[in-house]
């Protein structure tokens, strides 16, 4: 009984389907475009993102070049230069970021909603995606502090196993062109190799608009049209990413002068529309996504006393995401600590999880949920998520439903179908 009440409670905290009202179309351009009014606050928030403006997008030998193609649209636009540009922006108030990763770049806008406010600031939103400045003075300092930055990362151990862990999760793959960005490849990319990528690749058809806030879908719409204004019809290269291809695991061992020992452990495993997403999503959070609660912690560290902390984490994309395990050890212990991560992992894989720990993960998850999107902000990275992958509108809605559906054997037999021990790739970085 107390079960069924607390499961009820956590249930009905959460936003309603109807409160979200998530209004979703698709212009005649092929845009999608997501919207959600909340008119409690005079705020409107956007995101503009594109599928096929993301680093899977770098040629060979240039990685890096889409993040300068999405870093520099906010330092100004053929009208204004980076501080007249960044003056306008400041004097409405209003907020405009960039955003790069793998499967896609975007533009983010945070304004007042008042009219006159928000059409200025859309302005300066359509005059940056669609005739960025691109200055050439602005590129090399942007360079420069690139190169420094990978620098310094390539100084840290964490940095270089998570690194080389996705260059072994990804042999051959798309997935893998940011983990082969080099000082050499950033020197390699050009001012003309940034125009002509924001030309090619940053289009209408298969962009996703989100919007957050103070508006209705008649402003939204007008709006939509309004900041595309400019952008080609399609862009010359398509985000299809291909397959990832299931491969026998690997190990690498990379000597670093440091005390303890950074360990990767790591797979392709988890898309977002996989079908067995809600059972391994439940089943990470005991393994080691659930902090000092979840089974590597407690075995890992309060058992041996190997590590400080330890934890796993899935990262869902459009084909198969990673899986990893992640933790640091002194240089003595790492045989032992990796060996016990090892039997954790395949334990819990030939077990499965304890009623007691389903339900505690089952709790935590749908109670730690409406965190998740409490802020205009927060909701709009997840409406750019479900039109990105093209996600159902109610998947925010049957999230919490799907993981109080689970039972135990669910979890056991996805973990079972999907967990190869064998396909770990593991990286030891001063071992």
């Amino acid at each position: 009984m107390k079960k069924l009440l607390t499961t009820t409670l956590l249930l009905l905290a959460l936003p309603s389907a109807h409160a979200l009202d998530i209004q979703r179309w698709r212009t005649a351009e092929g845009t999608t475009v997501l919207l959600v009014e909340r008119h409690e606050n005079p705020i409107v928030d956007i995101s503009v993102q594109f599928p096929a403006a993301g680093s899977i997008a770098d040629p060979q030998g240039k990685n890096g070049l889409a993040d300068f193609a999405a870093g520099l649209l906010t330092t100004g636009t053929k009208k204004h230069d980076e501080e007249n540009f960044n003056k306008r922006i400041n004097d409405l108030a209003a907020q405009l970021e960039s955003d790069n990763d793998r499967e896609s770049s975007s533009l983010i806008l945070r304004s007042l909603s008042r009219p006159a406010t928000l059409r200025q600031a859309g302005e300066l939103m359509q005059q940056a995606l669609s005739q960025p400045r691109y200055d050439a003075e602005v590129f090399r300092r942007t360079r420069q502090q690139a190169e420094l930055a990978l620098r310094q990362n390539e100084s840290q151990p964490g940095y270089i196993a998570m690194r080389e862990s996705v260059k072994l999760d990804y042999p051959q793959h798309p997935y893998s062109a940011a983990a082969y960005t080099s000082v050499q490849s950033l020197q390699a990319v050009s001012l003309d190799d940034v125009k002509t990528f924001h030309r090619n690749q940053y289009a209408k058809e298969g962009a996703v608009v989100a919007l957050v806030g103070d508006l209705n879908r008649r402003q939204a719409d007008r709006l939509v049209g309004s900041l595309l204004k400019g952008l080609p019809e399609k862009a010359q290269t398509a985000a299809k990413v291909q397959p990832v291809n299931e491969q026998v695991g690997r190990r690498a061992d990379i000597p670093f002068a440091s005390e303890q020992a950074q360990v990767v452990m790591s797979m392709p495993l988890i898309s977002r529309n996989d079908p067995d997403y809600y059972a391994l999503v439940a089943g990470n959070y005991i393994l080691g996504g659930g902090g000092f609660d979840s089974r590597l912690m407690k075995t890992l560290r309060d058992e041996h006393g190997y590590v400080y902390g330890v934890s796993s984490n899935l990262m869902p994309q459009r084909e198969k995401g990673r899986f990893v395990i992640q933790f640091a050890t002194q240089k003595s212990q790492a045989p032992k600590a990796l060996e016990a991560a090892e039997s954790v992992l395949r334990r819990f894989i030939a077990e499965g999880p304890t009623e007691a720990e389903l339900q505690q993960a089952k709790d935590n998850i749908i109670g730690s949920f409406p965190l998740r999107f409490d802020t205009n902000q927060k909701l709009l990275g997840y409406l750019g998520m479900i039109g990105l992958y093209d996600l159902p509108s109610d998947w925010m809605e049957q999230y919490p439903k799907k993981i109080e559906a689970l039972t135990v054997d669910d979890v056991k037999k996805a973990w079972q179908r999907r967990v190869k021990p064998e396909n770990l790739n593991t990286v030891v970085v001063g071992g």
